[in-house]
């Protein structure tokens, strides 16, 4: 039998029930909070002192113009606590800092040939040096955490397993290398999943709490969020949709396996099949109408649906969000994938499919949002030093 909660553990629980319902109704007053919050007005403003003494939350000037006693109405601190979010992706890193209300205050994209990641240090190096950059432009925001969006299978435990796009990376703690280099807690994930929650959080899907996000880029990641939860899988390995066979017969992957959905619908198959060399010229020889192009997109969008069918199918989500390269691409892609889900999809009406507003930013935005969010849940873990990101 457990015990029942001690005095610290229940004001540590309202502190942040009190601080989640401030950002839920920001601008507002003490004593709307208490209403939302069912404590009292007296708990509130006690909570409230104390998360405004750790600059946590802001109070704003009254509105002078309203009748009787004006309230000074609360939010978000937007000089307190900052979350950064990095991503190494095979042609490119990013990296963002967000504010306590999810604001980008900071934005920086470094693409990369190649030569950056010849050893994973010299990727880490980069990867670290455009963080610094970015933390240097926020006039003075300190960031409290920080999370990594990783290109491959990131286990629990933060190490990168398997990564057949970055040669020689597998095995490496990437979170542990990042806050050696920036003296900062830096957490792991894959890119696919944290681009799922920044969908979720700041991507728009007008309250959409179930749907898988597809993610290409030089592979094909997928993320899956359920009840407004990501789901990891046993393992923290859910989503690797790449490496689905969609042609038992296809071209061999890197992953050691033949004809995976990467190999259909990955950026360097999609250029190869159009015969380009980037993703401009892709998109302007399909404008063209171009036949290569628009077939390559044909085949890849078919592949897509045949893989996303399978997701859907078993997983029973009413939306498939397209990220990433696939978003940049989705007016070409749409069709063939829709066509797929309306022809194979089962028990119900065929999910939407969205192309994202947030494209190739998904994942260092959930990267970010994670810090932020780990903050919003657990304030009091913050105020006493030990803030962190899930």
């Amino acid at each position: 039998m457990s015990a029942p909660a001690g005095a610290r553990t229940v004001r540590r629980h309202n502190l942040g029930l009190v601080l989640r319902r401030v950002a839920a109704a920001e601008p507002v007053a003490r004593a709307r909070v208490a209403e939302l919050s069912g404590l009292t007005r007296g708990t509130v403003s006690s909570l409230v002192d104390e998360l405004l003494a750790g600059h946590l939350l802001e109070e704003l000037e009254a509105d002078r113009g309203v009748p009787g006693r004006p309230a000074n109405p609360l939010r978000l601190s937007r000089s307190g606590p900052a979350a950064l979010g990095v991503e190494l992706n095979v042609d490119r890193a990013r990296a963002c800092v967000l504010d306590l209300s999810g604001a980008v205050r900071a934005l920086r994209t470094a693409p990369s040939d190649g030569s950056a990641w010849s050893s994973p240090a010299a990727g880490l190096d980069a990867v670290a040096e455009l963080a610094r950059q970015v933390l240097a432009e926020t006039g003075g925001l300190r960031a409290v955490g920080a999370v990594a969006a990783v290109a491959g299978v990131v286990d629990r435990s933060g190490v990168l397993q398997q990564a057949p796009n970055l040669p020689g990376w597998a095995g490496l703690d990437v979170g542990a290398e990042l806050t050696a280099r920036l003296g900062l807690d830096v957490r792991a994930g894959n890119e696919a999943d944290l681009g799922a929650l920044g969908e979720l959080w700041f991507g728009g899907l007008d309250g959409v709490q179930d749907f898988l996000h597809v993610s290409g880029e030089i592979g094909v990641g997928a993320g899956i969020v359920l009840g407004g939860t990501l789901f990891g899988g046993g393992g923290g390995r859910a989503g690797e949709l790449g490496h689905v066979v969609v042609d038992p017969g296809g071209a061999l992957c890197r992953c050691g396996g033949r004809g995976c959905l990467e190999q259909v619908a990955g950026q360097r198959a999609l250029l190869g099949a159009a015969g380009v060399r980037t993703v401009d010229a892709l998109e302007a020889a399909a404008d063209r109408g171009e036949p290569r192009a628009l077939e390559a997109l044909a085949v890849a969008g078919r592949a897509l649906g045949i893989a996303v069918v399978g997701a859907v199918n078993l997983l029973d989500v009413p939306a498939v969000v397209l990220g990433g390269l696939h978003a940049r691409l989705g007016r070409w892609l749409v069709p063939p994938i829709v066509a797929q889900l309306a022809a194979r999809s089962r028990g119900g009406a065929c999910p939407a499919v969205i192309v994202s507003t947030l494209g190739s930013g998904a994942a260092v935005r959930g990267a970010a949002g994670s810090v932020v969010r780990a903050v919003l849940d657990d304030p009091g873990a913050h105020l006493a030093g030990r803030a962190g990101a899930v």
